[in-house]
């Protein structure tokens, strides 16, 4: 039988006094301020083609300007190594693309002018004459037929050409990405690695690493794959191309486009974000993302997801999202690109819908805009209420994610920096059962009464998780006896050092 609660919450305050005296509340090291940014390679060929954009009065205004009071706060800026005189490109399938003016020149031309907006700059090098994507890594036209050796040194040289003539305008970029979408490697044939030989790609990818630290040692050097939601994929890739041959980069980089893969799969998009970045201690970037332009709810919501996701990355390791092609919009395409974030107004002229108005206020840490799976590291099992139970006393327990809602928390500050957490499915809070200051103590949910046994503080680790501390008892939730099993109950433990005292905060809508 249950030992009953008897007027909680008169008892937690007659402590109060004491333990304020004796209680330290620890700062969440996540990011203050994630960048929230926009790649703008199409710009400059869109003005000079007549198009120009309008603010919400109509009036003509700086597109920089107009995403600048969006709260975009960085560019992403691409050069090719020797585009087409037309700057477009026929892609395998037909289809004609613009690539932007993404030569040196045009380059030179957009950085200055983000310069003048204060704008952080993401410098995107292709390595490619045209788009470099997980399928299309081409050699460059003037490096055909080099060997490997020789694209080595291309790489290095080029690099260190326009990193020279950025820092000739003064410009140093913030981030430079070494190649792009290198998922399945750069400049093939010979720098794949759909053989699990990393050897030639890390070295092709070190010698662009070295061209960016020779010019500019203070610019961070980003390693950039798609489909940010593939855990297995990145582990696979980064297993390999760090820890095994030793491969440089500064920040791991992520491309996210639910459109593209049929499903927001925003759970392993976090998952990701904070396991490369605890495992290798890399910082981390979502570099490319966007949705459906007609669908400017849609994408917003998208945006917040990836913004509080980020913020769940503990000891500062996140840096921010950058949204593909904002400007553009299907109208004014050849290939009818449609995840821009604009709306044709006039004869080419455009607006920006209200998408980016996720960009104008930035989430707190753990915001209660959304719910969280909380995912023990040890087991990779999330709490849930057993059952699903709506009732008072329920236990706490893991168990696999299956996106119940009896999986899902919400967080919320309600004294200082503790919070309480509240089930989505029941609205009943976690809890320990009859105000136990023991280990072993279960976990429960039942409603909220303000009692400190109800308060939780989270507190980052050095290695890149949580734990998570209950402001009556002082003890940390764990797993009983470490299990990684379904069903296995959630209970208040010493700090032990282990991984069944860690947890993930992981977006799920």
């Amino acid at each position: 039988m249950r030992k009953v609660r008897w007027e909680k919450k008169v008892l937690s305050f007659l402590v109060a006094a004491i333990a304020m005296l004796t209680m330290n509340v620890s700062t969440v090291f996540a990011s203050d301020d994630i960048i929230c940014g926009a790649d703008i390679g199409w710009l400059s060929q869109m003005e000079a083609e007549g198009v120009q954009w309008v603010n919400d009065e109509g009036v003509v205004t700086d597109p920089l300007i107009l995403l600048k009071d969006k709260g975009v706060t960085a560019v992403r800026l691409r050069v090719f190594v020797k585009p087409s005189s037309d700057f477009e490109w026929t892609k395998p399938d037909g289809t004609v693309c613009k690539l932007g003016y993404t030569d040196t020149t045009g380059l030179l031309y957009s950085a200055q002018r983000a310069k003048e907006h204060g704008m952080k700059i993401l410098l995107d090098l292709h390595y490619s004459d045209y788009f470099a994507d997980p399928s299309i890594q081409d050699v460059p036209s003037e490096w055909a037929g080099a060997s490997p050796e020789e694209l080595e040194q291309y790489i290095y040289d080029y690099t260190v050409y326009i990193m020279t003539r950025l820092a000739e305008i003064n410009i140093y970029p913030e981030w430079v990405q070494v190649g792009n979408e290198v998922s399945h490697g750069m400049l093939f044939p010979t720098g794949s690695n759909t053989t699990n030989d990393f050897t030639q790609l890390t070295r092709y990818l070190n010698s662009g690493y070295d061209g960016v630290k020779a010019v500019s040692p203070e610019s961070k050097v980003v390693t950039h794959l798609t489909h940010g939601a593939g855990i297995d994929h990145f582990e696979w890739f980064f297993s390999n191309f760090l820890t095994l041959q030793g491969g440089k980069t500064d920040v791991i980089g992520m491309s996210y486009y639910p459109y593209w893969m049929g499903a927001n799969d925003i759970e392993n998009l976090t998952y990701n974000l904070n396991e490369m970045a605890a495992k290798y201690g890399k910082e981390v970037m979502i570099c490319e993302t966007g949705d459906y332009e007609t669908d400017p709810t849609g994408t917003y919501t998208l945006l917040r997801g990836e913004m509080n996701a980020l913020k769940t990355v503990a000891n500062n390791k996140s840096i921010g999202l950058f949204y593909w092609e904002p400007e553009a919009n299907s109208a004014l395409l050849p290939d009818e690109y449609p995840l821009g974030a604009t709306k044709l107004v006039g004869d080419k002229t455009l607006q920006f819908t209200s998408a980016l108005n996720a960009f104008e206020t930035q989430p707190e840490f753990l915001d209660s805009e959304c719910s969280f799976e909380i995912q023990n590291y040890n087991s990779g099992k999330a709490l849930n209420v057993a059952g699903g139970s709506l009732e008072n006393y329920a236990d706490i327990e893991q168990y696999k994610y299956d996106r119940w809602d009896s999986q899902k928390w919400i967080f919320e500050k309600v004294d200082g920096d503790y919070y309480k957490i509240t089930n989505k499915n029941s609205g009943k809070v976690l809890d320990i059962d009859g105000l136990s200051t023991e280990p072993g103590a279960a976990c429960i949910q039942y409603d909220y009464n303000e009692g400190w046994n109800q308060m939780w503080e989270i507190i980052p680790t050095p290695e890149g998780q949580y734990k998570i501390k209950n402001r009556w008892s002082g003890l940390y939730l764990g797993i009983t006896n470490a299990s990684a099993s379904d069903g296995a109950a959630c209970i208040q433990m010493e700090d032990d050092g282990s991984n069944n005292l860690r947890w993930y905060f992981l977006v799920t809508e």
